[in-house]
């Protein structure tokens, strides 16, 4: 049997490009999949994907700047399925290309609330119900720039390593517990629609979204001791 058979895993900003694929391969352990995005339409689309593939799947509109709005997020599913056993992280964004010297502030300003607020949103909406879970996992999606930051990239890498750190903070609280948040670390993406357009590009150092979603099930095969506070490289590491 899975781990995952009859867990319920929630995935914060589904509607993305690495979410279609996670839920999927939830799904098909066994889980009970709570698609959030801000889009609704987004993340019913993505529900419908599981369901039409014999898969469970909900699918939920979140404002994550929220906190009320995530906490009653969190309890609901604790509330309706008596527990929640993950959360997910996907929720991105990018901005750069400005030399430091040149650049201000806004690529910072714009990145923090989706890359950090919310982190910081679902790490405290989801600590108790992922504590109380016989095995808890959060997970947030990173980047290499979080450790290894470019000049061009200062607000983006910025707001990565602040992520980062909510979710290490996490892991603090999680310590001496069946409970684990673990930060996966990947140079980008890689989509199937990327692919169908671009068949001939190398996409190199790129992570296949399918392989992040393998990783990210994963999860659930390991000791929470050897997953809590870990960053698991998908990339070359710097």
């Amino acid at each position: 049997m899975s781990p995952l058979d009859g867990a319920v895993v929630a995935v914060a900003g589904a509607g993305g490009g690495a979410g279609p694929a996670l839920a999927d391969r939830l799904a098909k352990a066994g889980a009970l999949v709570a698609v959030a995005d801000a889009d609704l339409a987004r993340a019913q689309r993505v529900a419908d994907d599981v369901a039409a593939s014999g898969g469970r799947a909900e699918a939920v509109a979140v404002d994550l700047l929220d906190a009320d709005a995530t906490t009653a997020w969190a309890s609901d599913l604790t509330t309706r399925h008596g527990h929640v056993d993950g959360l997910i992280h996907l929720v991105g964004g990018w901005r750069g290309g400005t030399p430091l010297a040149e650049a201000g502030l806004d690529d910072w300003e714009a990145l923090e609330p989706p890359l950090v607020r919310t982190v910081a949103r679902t790490a405290q909406a989801f600590h108790d119900p992922l504590l109380a879970s016989p095995a808890g996992r959060f997970a947030l999606v990173s980047s290499r720039e979080a450790t290894k930051p470019t000049q061009t990239n200062a607000g983006y890498a910025a707001a990565k390593a602040a992520a980062e750190t909510w979710t290490l903070a996490l892991a603090d609280a999680f310590s001496d517990s069946s409970a684990a948040a673990s930060i996966i670390v990947v140079k980008a993406l890689l989509t199937p629609a990327m692919r169908e357009a671009k068949p001939a590009a190398s996409f190199s150092g790129f992570t296949p979204v399918a392989d992040l979603a393998d990783t990210i099930a994963g999860l659930w095969d390991a000791r929470a001791e050897t997953v809590n506070g870990a960053r698991l490289w998908m990339t070359e590491k710097p």
